[in-house]
């Protein structure tokens, strides 16, 4: 997963698009994946599977995906691969109509 993550992040440097993650383990656990993984995205420790922003966001199984437009709207959720691309890049076109 976060080798299709990185690509996105990549791909869309320099666009209106940041990619957020929420990880449901510790600070420390999160800081050794993120130097692991060379996550170069915003990444928050949710502390537990039940930690606050999990359940603000009715997160019910890890990995959770969820695509929000510019106006913060659920678009999709639990898209991976070529599906998340072709989600992010519709939205894509839709910030530039």
């Amino acid at each position: 997963m976060y080798p299709h993550e990185r690509s996105l992040v990549k791909r869309m440097q320099g666009k209106p698009f940041t990619l957020l993650g929420i990880n449901s383990d510790g600070a420390a656990r999160l800081k050794a994946t993120i130097a692991k993984e060379h996550m170069t995205w915003p990444s928050f420790a949710d502390g537990s599977t039940e930690g606050p922003i999990a359940t603000a966001w009715g997160v019910h199984s890890w990995p959770s995906i969820y695509v929000l437009d510019a106006k913060g709207v659920i678009r999709n959720i639990d898209l991976r691969g070529e599906q998340l691309d072709k989600a992010v890049d519709e939205l894509m076109k839709e910030t530039q109509k």
